[in-house]
């Protein structure tokens, strides 16, 4: 089977991190794999690595939705019998999905669109998950409360919509003492640092990084005094945050540290993975990974946080927002350690038994095998 994915994006977060993945994956299970994406983005450095074949184009200039680069994605997707596109934000009238279909269409390609989403915006239109009637499209969503909200706010029929969870790496994302003591030389703090949070994604508006300072330096004054926050990442944010933990007075709680493409390090280095995003989630692969490492979560309550942070269980949930909450559900947990380490325990269980990466690429292939008929 050949199987394709496209990702506009120069990102380098959880998704693309997925489909790098799922393509070594594939590929050795002796699959073809097929990548569309931007011209030195990541996803294609990547990709490339693992072995798949990779098509570039302009990201800049693809908006013009030309007969130029309708060529370069009808070549890549030629020989594709599915291509899984993940659903972007729409900018300047263009949209991958949308995009990908015209160019199945205008070349008569048998290949199956899958629009692959988690996140929900409300200004989505339905023609970015079901972009063309006469060519065939089947969705992925990957959690229960994506494929509902298609099927509920978008009418696309239920058949269209299979749920797939994504997974994480359980081999990969499990403590040790060896390498616990490896993330301490990686990761150098204060060493009256307690309890350690951590906060790994890119440095923008919607991963509520601004809530989460906030939060600490009022806790920092109050109540724990030697809390300390690990901020992860890179992003257009990045010089704002910086700047706001200087005029905060924060430099003694909050360290940045850069993208890294081993985060069981950061797991390894703190206590707490704290997810208090504002909009545009599914189910994070952060928080997946986290919880594989046996740590307690707390996390914004929407989209498909709630089908693995259970309240009390594996972590807290808070209101989307919710400066007090955030402060009560961080002081709360950082204070029972044994209510802490239970709540690990019960994470990294979940983790093992519904969350195996490596069987969810099975499910992902098993779906590709059935609607091919290959």
């Amino acid at each position: 089977m050949h199987i394709g994915f496209i990702e506009d994006t120069h990102l380098h977060g959880g998704t693309q991190m997925w489909v790098s993945e799922a393509a070594k994956f594939l590929l050795d299970k002796g699959e073809d794999v097929t990548v569309i994406a931007p011209l030195n983005s990541w996803t294609a450095r990547e990709c490339s690595k693992a072995g798949a074949h990779i098509i570039e184009y302009d990201w800049d200039r693809i908006v013009s939705k030309s007969d130029e680069f309708k060529k370069i994605w009808i070549e890549g997707m030629s020989n594709c019998d599915v291509a899984v596109c993940t659903v972007h934000p729409p900018r300047h009238g263009f949209h991958c999905a949308v995009f990908g279909a015209e160019c199945i269409k205008q070349a008569g390609l048998d290949t199956i669109l899958i629009p692959k989403t988690g996140s929900i915006e409300p200004k989505y239109l339905r023609k970015f998950y079901l972009p063309d009637d006469s060519v065939n499209v089947r969705i992925i969503g990957i959690t229960d409360f994506t494929r509902n909200y298609l099927i509920n706010n978008y009418k696309i029929p239920s058949e269209k919509i299979e749920l797939i969870y994504q997974g994480t790496d359980i081999a990969r994302f499990t403590s040790s003492d060896k390498n616990k003591a490896k993330s301490i030389r990686h990761y150098p703090l204060c060493g009256a640092a307690a309890p350690i949070l951590g906060l790994v994604g890119s440095f923008e508006n919607r991963k509520g990084q601004v809530i989460l300072l906030e939060a600490i330096a009022k806790i920092a004054a109050d109540t724990i005094p030697d809390i300390h926050l690990m901020l992860v990442g890179d992003g257009p944010d990045e010089k704002m945050l910086k700047t706001k933990v200087r005029t905060m007075n924060l430099e003694k709680n909050v360290t940045f540290f850069p993208f890294t493409n081993e985060p069981n390090y950061i797991f390894e280095r703190i206590d707490i993975l704290i997810l208090p995003s504002l909009y545009r989630e599914g189910l994070p692969n952060v928080l997946l990974e986290a919880m594989s490492m046996g740590l307690p979560v707390i996390a914004s309550k929407f989209a498909g946080i709630p089908e693995v942070v259970f309240e009390g269980k594996t972590g807290y949930m808070i209101k989307i927002g919710d400066q007090s909450e955030l402060i009560d559900a961080i002081i709360k947990l950082s204070s029972d350690k044994n209510n802490y380490l239970q709540m690990g325990k019960n994470a990294r269980k979940l983790i093992e038994e519904k969350f195996d990466k490596r069987a969810q690429f099975n499910e992902f292939l098993k779906f590709f095998h059935k609607i091919t008929g290959k």
